[in-house]
């Protein structure tokens, strides 16, 4: 890192938590995991309050509370197993998938809470899409992978809507000048870099507000992760963002704000550049110099 671990722990101010008030922690005691920083923003798409997820006996998730903020990314940090991904299926429902998952506490999607009895989720899945770690194109043709999810939601009164949808959709993920002659060959047939910028155009043809992505570049090569970071860094002009990576560098390039989480706390939120250069929590300090993770 730009910033040494000595550097960093010279720059450290207090640490609080939600509520600023000081950390008490005594010599011996467990380490304090109260979530400190920027957990609000103003006018998010997105908020979550105290969200617990429990899968059977095990406690993954753990009081979560933050923000996601409209048109940003927000990148989700930590050691594996630490519940990034857990929380950010929370998010689109995904956990209802998971027999043993259980999920408490709150939360909405522009003022509407998610998981109200009333809420239909293939409407809620279309307005907070998902791209998996490893892309997952339908088997069948380019064209029928992006117009799937309009015809079923009924985005396109004819076949000239959908003709638009499909193209502007590939256009915005990217992918439009490399697949317009080949339309009506399979999806898989593309390149993994393509197929992931393939699942993209997927989620955007739907018109979420929200797409989450779940290490989308990890089974990448790295001229293809450098267009999919470019891809999310026009997207974010349009949707807001969340994304899970293992990959401190990939969060400090392509997020304007980075969340740490450590053994299923958060245990700090706030703008990326601060994270990584003057963390204020010793947890988000030693994984981002390298000590823990």
């Amino acid at each position: 890192m730009a910033t040494t671990s000595e550097n960093v722990r010279s720059n450290l101010p207090p640490r609080a938590s939600v509520s600023a008030a000081a950390d008490q922690s005594q010599p011996g005691e467990q380490l304090d995991t109260k979530t400190v920083g920027q957990v609000t923003v103003a006018n998010p798409v997105m908020t979550a309050r105290k969200v617990n997820v429990h899968y059977g006996d095990k406690h993954a998730i753990k009081d979560v509370s933050i923000d996601i903020a409209s048109n940003a990314v927000i990148a989700f940090i930590g050691p594996s197993g630490c519940g990034k991904s857990t929380f950010l299926r929370c998010l689109n429902r995904m956990n209802d998938t998971i027999d043993s998952a259980r999920v408490t506490g709150h939360i909405a999607l522009e003022g509407q809470d998610i998981y109200d009895k009333r809420q239909d989720v293939v409407q809620l899945r279309a307005r907070v899409g998902m791209v998996f770690q490893k892309p997952n194109p339908f088997p069948k043709s380019i064209f029928e992978n992006i117009a799937y999810g309009p015809r079923i939601h009924g985005l396109a009164a004819n076949r000239a809507d959908l003709d638009e949808i499909v193209q502007t959709s590939l256009q915005k993920a990217g992918l439009w000048e490399e697949v317009k002659d080949r339309l009506d060959h399979p999806g898989t047939s593309l390149s993994g870099g393509q197929q992931q910028r393939l699942c993209i155009a997927r989620a955007i043809a739907v018109d979420p507000e929200v797409i989450l992505m779940d290490e989308p570049c990890s089974a990448l090569d790295p001229i293809a992760t450098a267009r999919i970071e470019d891809l999310i860094d026009e997207l974010r002009q349009s949707y807001s963002i969340v994304i899970v990576t293992h990959n401190m560098q990939q969060a400090a390039r392509v997020s304007q704000r980075t969340a740490y989480f450590h053994l299923g706390d958060l245990i700090e939120v706030g703008a990326t550049d601060v994270i990584f250069t003057n963390p204020r929590h010793k947890l988000t300090e030693d994984y981002i110099t390298g000590r823990f993770g």
